[in-house]
């Protein structure tokens, strides 16, 4: 599974920087020209509440479930939301693949 997880962080990562970069350099961090156009329409006003709502969920999951498993370094899994919730969900499921697999009594 910590290969799927894997791949979807690279495609979590990838898929929203493919469109956001290029905007980037055509408009520079203009917050309100980004605001204007993510609210251009109702679908791109359904896309980012999608979005937005989603964030906030993987955050409340991240925060409730790594505390739960006493898990370190949080903060790496909540930062990548900056990218979105795309990136930070797969990362953090890596991450918990990876704590419960140190913790097996295997190891």
């Amino acid at each position: 599974m910590q290969i799927v997880y894997i791949l979807l962080c690279i495609a979590g990562t990838a898929l929203p920087l493919s469109q956001f970069i290029p905007w980037l350099s055509g408009h520079g961090l203009n917050v309100p020209i980004l605001l204007q156009q993510a609210t251009s329409s109702h679908i791109a006003a359904f896309a980012w509440a999608d979005v937005l709502i989603s964030g906030i969920v993987v955050a409340a999951f991240v925060l409730a479930e790594g505390s739960r498993l006493a898990m370190r370094r949080l903060w790496v899994p909540l930062s990548c939301l900056v990218v979105g919730p795309s990136l930070a969900l797969p990362l953090f499921l890596l991450l918990r693949e990876r704590h419960f697999a140190a913790a097996a009594p295997n190891n």
